[in-house]
């Protein structure tokens, strides 16, 4: 390209820039990102867990790991460090002097612009006499200060500074490179290439090559893909899996093998130690030579979860090993649920095969809590809470108290409570209730229907049918409280206890009765909207009439009895006479007022007029459904939208484990199943965001047949033992409409076809004879 010409940094000014601006770019995210947060908030928070979380292992870990751990300081000194070269280079950059800036004469002779001639000729003499070389002055200061003189007083030099900025006119464009000169120098051209091949050639090849290696052997939820065949393999062979082929099949997985692993270890001493425990816990299926069940990682993951579930101790040495398999097993139960579902989806869809079994598919989810809380299937619940041990099951599981759940000890008023558990003592006993008081307590109500549909709460076969759950969860504390509150009055609810029994079974016996005739009310009331008014209408006249005749005889009645409390015979007498007279004033008022009622308006026209009103209250009633309907269906699309927009922490709440190595937060799966057949009706969704409460849509095909189905909505937690919810849902299927053929919107009346054709006709006509005119 003329006129322009390309220069290397010589100076290394323009370089300076450059490296600011790309240190510049590397420490400020780093910054946001990998600076370590504030310690004393993690310290306040793990302080405030400290009355409930205290003796949980995590916890205890998280205190040793917090003081123990340098890589925070690391971080700090890293990013420390490379805030002080950017912060250097940029003093660096502020120092260099501006090589690239406005030429202006009137600066070169310190005038202000506008100066007159005889002012530029002046000025101009002074600063020659101060810096001519002859006289011991600068020759470069001089050289400009005559450049500026004659682009002030020269015709030619005056306009080319004026058009071009320059007085000696227009330059070459100069582009400057941001890299010193010695870089493209012949004498290091082979070292810089050499740098150029090992950095694009051998560094990022390999780097990229890495990162691609690995990131293919993982699925989205950091499962290796080996591991997710392998359970798709065992869940195809196994529909119905117990919970001991589960273990094997759970400790099967590759992420324990050390070839697959890093993080997973086979030590020497695993040779004595491991055979130890198979000998402590009994009957594992050792001789079991089905691979990978026999290989000698899966054999030690395996011995390894199940003395966990044991609550048994094992050596340091295995110690390691045993919270590394605990720590993974979560993640992968809830990959073989995903596999379940996933099988379960293409039987419905192809077929050929058998889908894994609900009971499979739930025993994954148990095998979750009882590995989170440390617990074999058959223990009780309550072996969660701190101090209980086997031996204190006995007072809880008595004839007195008949406690076998968190549920009914929490339900025990507090002084039968404090009996049963004064094994424990006050301090231990107050520990044990703020532990209970922190598990979850979930409400949970579902809605039925359909969504874009007329109607939605007609479910017809085949339709895809939404169930709406909202959860809310609150604390087993709050529980506490409000039998704290029903317990601060018992002498009311002690003298009414039986009356409220019977009262209840009359209650609901009259209840029922009610339900039943308001059914009948309801399909009756259906029926005449459909018909005319007129035997109402006589019915409705008959009725009025028959009222106002009971109405005169009650006041006749009451006017006599109060005749005979009056004294003497004479008063009487006369206050039945009086009575006497307002009846018949009343009965000829009542005829009059009826013959008015019925010369005012004929049969017909009452008829017409109760057809008007049944007709009006149908469109009001119909006006407000649809109203309703279009509501609800405008902000279930409102709320799909939040949920797609919005991205929810999945922070929770922390879960009380006494032997789960991990800090893990409050999740739950919520699904529904046929419990009849053992089958998945929708797949469980896994709720990660519930803090205070949540709304989880479930969808499904209703069934291609019509009549009543019973499911079941059900909400299991992935920490707790206990604490899962069965709700039934109840399903009516109709029989689908039938699709239309013919609508009369799409009849065209012969009528109107032929006005249509006569009006064709016409306008052809009156087009003929308009081009005849023009001719």
């Amino acid at each position: 390209m003329a006129g322009q010409q390309f220069q290397y940094d010589d100076s290394g000014n323009t370089f300076f820039y450059f490296l600011t601006s790309f240190v510049g770019l590397i420490v400020i995210p780093a910054t946001y990102y990998l600076w370590p947060r504030d310690q004393n908030a993690e310290q306040l928070r793990l302080k405030s867990l400290r009355r409930v979380h205290g003796r949980c292992l995590w916890y205890r870990l998280r205190l040793m790991k917090s003081q123990q751990s340098i890589v925070p300081s690391l971080k700090k000194a890293a990013l420390l460090f490379g805030w002080a070269v950017f912060l250097l280079l940029a003093y660096k950059v502020s120092k260099l002097d501006r090589e690239y800036q406005e030429y202006n004469p009137y600066e070169v002779l310190n005038l202000d612009p506008g100066a007159t001639t005889s002012e530029i000729k002046k000025q101009y003499h002074l600063l020659s006499k101060k810096f001519h070389p002859d006289k011991g002055g600068d020759e470069n200061i001089f050289m400009m200060i005559a450049k500026a003189y004659a682009a002030l007083t020269n015709e030619q030099t005056k306009k080319n500074w004026e058009l071009y900025g320059d007085p000696d006119g227009p330059r070459a464009t100069n582009f400057g490179i941001a890299l010193p000169a010695w870089i493209v120098d012949q004498k290091n051209s082979m070292l810089v290439l050499l740098v150029y091949g090992l950095a694009f050639m051998v560094i990022l090849p390999v780097v990229v090559g890495t990162w691609w290696y690995r990131s293919i052997r993982y699925s989205g939820d950091q499962i290796l893909i080996n591991t997710t065949q392998l359970f798709m393999h065992f869940m195809y062979k196994t529909p119905n899996m117990n919970m001991k082929r589960l273990a094997m099949v759970l400790t099967a997985a590759f992420e324990f093998d050390p070839r697959s692993n890093k993080e997973a270890t086979i030590r020497p001493t695993d040779n004595i130690e491991v055979p130890q425990l198979i000998r402590e816990l009994g009957n594992i299926n050792v001789k079991k030579k089905e691979p990978p069940f026999c290989y000698p990682y899966s054999l030690k993951a395996r011995v390894l979860v199940l003395a966990h579930l044991s609550r048994m101790d094992v050596s340091e040495d295995l110690e390691d090993d045993q919270r590394f398999a605990v720590r993974k097993s979560p993640a992968l139960l809830q990959e073989m649920v995903n596999v379940g579902c996933q099988l379960t989806m293409m039987a419905n869809s192809r077929g050929g095969f058998h889908a894994p079994r609900l009971v499979s598919i739930e025993n994954c989810m148990k095998l979750t809590q009882m590995i989170v809380q440390g617990l074999q299937e058959t223990k009780s619940p309550l072996l969660q809470l701190p101090h209980f041990e086997e031996e204190h099951l006995r007072y809880c599981v008595s004839k007195k108290y008949k406690v076998r759940s968190l549920q009914d000890l929490v339900s025990l008023k507090d002084s039968e409570r404090r009996s049963m558990l004064r094994f424990l003592g006050e301090e231990k006993y107050d520990e044990v209730i703020a532990v209970l008081g922190s598990f979850p307590h979930i409400a949970m109500e579902t809605k039925l229907q359909v969504l874009d549909d007329e109607d939605s709460n007609n479910i017809t076969a085949g339709s895809i049918v939404t169930v709406t759950v909202t959860l809310t969860r609150k604390r087993m504390s709050e529980v506490f409280e409000k039998e704290q509150d029903t317990s601060a009055c018992p002498g009311e609810e002690g003298a009414n206890t039986e009356e409220g029994a019977d009262a209840s079974k009359a209650k609901t016996k009259v209840w029922q009765n009610k339900s039943k005739g308001t059914k009948k009310t309801a399909k009756s009331k259906k029926k005449k909207l459909t018909k005319k008014k007129a035997p109402a209408a006589a019915a409705t006249a008959a009725a009025a009439a028959a009222t106002a005749a009971a109405a005169a005889a009650t006041t006749t009645a009451a006017v006599a009895s109060k005749a005979k409390q009056a004294n003497g015979n004479v008063a009487g007498s006369d206050a039945l006479a009086a009575a006497k007279e307002e009846e018949e004033e009343g009965s000829d008022k009542g005829s009059e007022s009826d013959e008015g009622e019925a010369n005012k308006d004929s049969p017909s026209e009452r008829d017409e007029e109760s057809d008007k009103q049944s007709d009006t209250e149908v469109d009001e009633i119909a006006g407000d459904d649809e109203e309703q309907e279009w509501e609800a269906l405008q902000q279930s699309i409102q709320r799909r939208e939040r949920a797609l927009l919005e991205t929810k922490s999945k922070v929770t709440h922390p879960v009380y484990s006494l032997y789960y190595p991990e800090e893990k937060q409050e999740w739950w799966w919520l699904y529904i199943a046929d419990r009849r057949d053992q089958a998945l009706v929708s797949m469980p969704y896994h709720v990660c965001t519930l803090k205070d409460t949540e709304e989880v849509e479930l969808k499904f095909p209703a069934p291609s047949k019509t009549g009543n189905y019973q499911y079941s909505v059900i909400l299991r937690s992935d920490s707790y033992l206990g604490l899962d919810q069965i709700k039934p849902l109840k399903l009516e299927v109709h029989e689908a409409k039938a699709v239309l053929d013919n609508h009369p919107q799409w009849d065209i009346p012969e009528t109107e076809e032929e006005d249509e054709e006569q009006e064709d006709s016409d306008g052809i006509e009156e087009s003929e004879d308009d081009d005849e005119d023009n001719d």
